[in-house]
């Protein structure tokens, strides 16, 4: 049986007003914790990267017939200037040498005309309900440029068993492969965004195309995926020290077989590359709405 003193203080717990007892208000819900800012980008650009390996899923054909173009480098380039011994790569065989350009290219081919989306969803009407959700711009470019990475990634599986087939001395360290997924990922993301900067520039399909064919071969050439950078002449040495391509087959070489390079300049290279094709490419991404 409650004492006078708790039935008192019972009938005082009865009567007392919901904030008096620090409980929340009828109808009301106590405010969730905010996400950090980071996390909440984090978590957008993660969506938005799912969304785009989703329609790889859906249609893989893509993937085959760009792995074609790359394995006949391989097969027919590589084999053929392995046997005449034309291009001088020192103790390394030009099979060798040659693969991790390869890679890089098959990412490049890839990245260059990923703008071509971009145009797509804004024809569709996709891009515009894009833009008016809360996700950031940067986050949205985001998550294109690395599905575009990972895209990569699925074909340079198939270029580097390619590799392997045809006795290229390749890597086993796990560390190094990690390296290598990393190089790829950073090196497409910057073409993808560039591609998508161009997108905000020519505004249309065909001019896309026009622009992507027409600096997809200097950026490959101007390059030393196909031969050392030594052998160049001074003005295609300059191009080629200016050219995001030529670091990341660097770092591929360093990595895949064990060439000497230069690791760390080649990311610090390759990440603000990314960053400055993020910024780009979200900065005219609105243009393609207007």
């Amino acid at each position: 049986m409650p004492t006078p003193e708790t039935g008192s203080t019972s009938r005082e717990t009865a009567s007392a007003t919901p904030a008096e007892l620090g409980a929340p208000r009828a109808g009301s819900a106590e405010p969730a914790h905010p996400r950090a800012p980071w996390r909440l980008l984090l978590a957008r650009v993660a969506a938005m990267c799912i969304v785009e390996l989703q329609k790889m899923r859906h249609d893989r054909t893509e993937l085959y017939t760009r792995a074609i173009q790359p394995a006949l480098w391989l097969l027919i380039f590589g084999e053929t200037f392995s046997r005449i011994k034309a291009i001088p790569t020192g103790k390394v065989p030009y099979l060798d040498y040659l693969a991790p350009g390869i890679l890089a290219q098959s990412a490049l081919f890839i990245a260059i005309f990923y703008g071509i989306q971009i145009i797509w969803e804004r024809d569709a009407g996709v891009l515009a309900k894009l833009l008016v959700t809360p996700t950031p711009r940067a986050a949205l470019v985001t998550g294109k440029a690395f599905a575009a990475g990972v895209r990569s990634l699925a074909q340079a599986v198939a270029i580097l068993v390619l590799s392997a087939l045809l006795g290229v001395a390749l890597t086993v360290n796990p560390l190094r492969w990690l390296g290598v997924v990393v190089v790829v990922m950073l090196g497409t993301a910057f073409f993808s965004c560039l591609s998508m900067t161009i997108a905000g520039l020519a505004m249309s399909r065909d001019r896309l195309m026009g622009i992507g064919q027409a600096i997809t071969m200097p950026l490959f050439f101007g390059s030393n995926a196909l031969y050392p950078v030594d052998l160049m002449p001074g003005w295609l040495q300059a191009i080629s020290h200016i050219n995001p391509l030529s670091y990341e087959v660097d770092a591929l070489r360093n990595l895949l077989i064990g060439t000497p390079g230069h690791l760390l300049l080649d990311l610090g290279v390759l990440v603000v590359a990314a960053i400055a094709g993020i910024a780009a490419a979200s900065a005219l991404l609105g243009r393609l709405v207007r």
